[in-house]
């Protein structure tokens, strides 16, 4: 009989998330946006102990895009003070559950304070091997493309590199999560059924899960929810349903935990 596989091979090495519906969930509740990414706040945690009791290696999520900056002047301030927040009360727990703080983006446009926060906390959890969790911040895919395509440009123009010698291959090199696995499974909240500029190089061949759940309600059940579809998709076992029922239990059982 063959055995069953194991938790890890079911579960996808590299998760990402779009994190969306937050201001929708407070305009039901009568509520400013604002309230709805202070709630949001609380699925992150959420997402991050599960991804770690789980097994997942890398959790991307999708928190500030390039785009983001043309909402109203008052929310931006209040998700840049949200963030800080966050970073600040959320570091040491962080680095207590040896979990590795990477943020992606152009970190530019962030105040130097910002900048120096998450410096700070990235240099404190860089030794830190059992999960990584990357937030995009000021983040687009388009960006991504175009800042590896520069440093290539860059190398041609001084010599080191000819055009017919770059492929694939170097121009993923110099993209954001390069020395992680690429997403297995990209995961969009809120019931919208597109990508958004997130990860487009690197998502190529992600599963994408698309759930109406708001973000603010994102739990443990929606999560393996998304966990079991990406393994019935997969079906590199073969399983018959009680089997895959089988390793299900022991996902719902750590979730519980």
């Amino acid at each position: 009989m063959t055995d069953l596989p194991t938790l890890q091979q079911i579960v996808p090495k590299h998760v990402a998330i779009i994190m969306d519906g937050n201001g929708r969930w407070a305009k039901q509740r009568g509520k400013l946006r604002t309230f709805g990414h202070k709630a949001g706040a609380e699925a992150v945690r959420r997402a991050v102990a599960f991804a770690r009791r789980n097994g997942i290696q890398s959790l991307t999520l999708f928190a500030f895009s390039s785009e983001n900056w043309r909402r109203p002047e008052k929310e931006v301030s209040v998700l840049m003070d949200l963030f800080m927040t966050v970073l600040k009360r959320e570091l040491k727990q962080l680095h207590d559950n040896d979990i590795k703080l990477q943020i992606i983006g152009d970190r530019s446009r962030f105040s130097e304070r910002l900048q120096r926060r998450i410096a700070e906390a990235e240099q404190k959890t860089a030794a830190n091997q059992l999960l990584t969790l990357n937030v995009a911040a000021n983040y687009g895919g388009q960006w991504d493309i175009t800042q590896a395509a520069q440093t290539l440009a860059r190398q041609v123009e001084q010599g080191e590199l000819t055009s017919e010698q770059i492929t694939p291959e170097q121009l993923a090199q110099h993209l954001q999560l390069a020395q992680q696995p690429t997403p297995d499974l990209v995961i969009r909240t809120g019931g919208e059924c597109r990508m958004s500029n997130f990860l487009l190089w690197q998502a190529a061949y992600a599963e994408l899960y698309f759930t109406p759940v708001l973000w603010p309600d994102f739990d443990d059940d929606v999560f393996l929810q998304a966990v079991v579809e990406f393994a019935q998709r997969e079906r590199r076992f073969g399983l018959t349903s009680e089997q895959l029922e089988s390793v299900i239990q022991k996902i719902e059982t750590r979730v519980e935990e």
